[in-house]
């Protein structure tokens, strides 16, 4: 396996969790994944907000870990949410991550009690996990899904001389500038969204975990080649492309409307976990006419 710079350099899916009958569709699953080993992805992101891994008990997050493990490719590296609102339980999931054999451990911050979560209390919730893990850890900045708990340029430089706090998934546009300046030499700033990919890129980031890799994961890689390459006309004109087809899907419609183009564009998305709901006729219609406009369909 590489070093984790490079591991964390190029493109992330992250992953979606199919459903038949509200259920965790494993044939499913495995189609996705095998189809993905086959485009130049740098790996998977399981068990994270595109997973849906909040609506997912502790048996089936385990199961779904399992399954991309055992059908990746052997060039794939795979991350794995370990999320929990205590470090306690957080530092159980990573210990069985690292069991089933992740590379990487993920750590989006605990929000049920979001006023009390104050830069000490969250540096003392990496610190704990991350001493107790054998994994390099990726925090994961997401305010919108954790109540408005966000990390902050303050949190990473509490915590740059931790070696295994390795990295930073940011999915907030407000914050990734900062989060970049205040990154330590080594440590790696991915996007958390196709909408600033380019951006963070050109600022000083080595990747991005992209919802819109689970439905043209080969154009959003094409990407990442252009700019490493010094191709910037190239870069620009498929950054805009990808960029407003992401307001159009996963912007507009969340996971319901990345699941409808994955199915658009031969993957196997189907429906969100009830209670949640798949998209209407007329606005899959809206996601059919995006992918159409933006020329991408394979």
């Amino acid at each position: 396996m590489p070093a984790v710079s490079e591991q964390l350099s190029g493109v992330f899916a992250p992953i979606t969790t199919p459903f038949r009958d509200d259920r965790v569709d494993e044939e499913a699953l495995i189609y996705n994944i095998e189809k993905m080993n086959r485009t130049g992805l740098t790996g998977y992101f399981a068990l994270g907000t595109n997973g849906e891994f909040k609506s997912l008990d502790l048996e089936e997050r385990w199961r779904v870990l399992e399954t991309v493990l055992r059908h990746r490719g052997k060039d794939k590296v795979v991350m794995a949410g370990c999320s929990a609102e205590s470090s306690h339980e957080s530092m159980e999931l990573v210990a069985k991550a690292a069991e089933l054999g992740a590379d990487l451990a993920s750590l989006l911050m605990p929000s049920f009690f979001a006023k009390k979560m104050t830069v000490e209390v969250m540096e003392r919730y990496v610190r704990r996990v991350a001493d107790s893990s054998t994994l390099p850890v990726v925090l994961y900045n997401n305010p919108g899904v954790a109540a408005g708990v966000t990390i902050r340029a303050d949190l990473l430089r509490r915590l740059a001389d931790h070696p295994r706090v390795v990295g930073l998934k940011d999915s907030s546009k407000e914050t990734f500038r900062e989060n970049l300046a205040a990154a330590a030499p080594g440590f790696s700033v991915l996007a958390g969204s196709a909408a600033f990919f380019l951006e963070l890129l050109r600022a000083g980031g080595t990747g991005g975990v992209l919802s819109l890799a689970n439905v043209l994961p080969e154009e959003c890689v094409r990407l990442y080649r252009a700019h490493a390459a010094g191709r910037a006309e190239e870069a620009d004109r498929l950054n805009a492309l990808l960029v407003q087809l992401n307001s159009q899907v996963s912007g507009s419609f969340g996971i319901a409307g990345v699941k409808a183009a994955m199915d658009l564009t031969g993957y196997r998305g189907g429906e969100p976990r009830h209670p949640l709901l798949g998209l209407k006729s007329a606005e899959l219609d809206l996601v059919r006419a995006a992918l159409h406009r933006s020329g991408l369909l394979p």
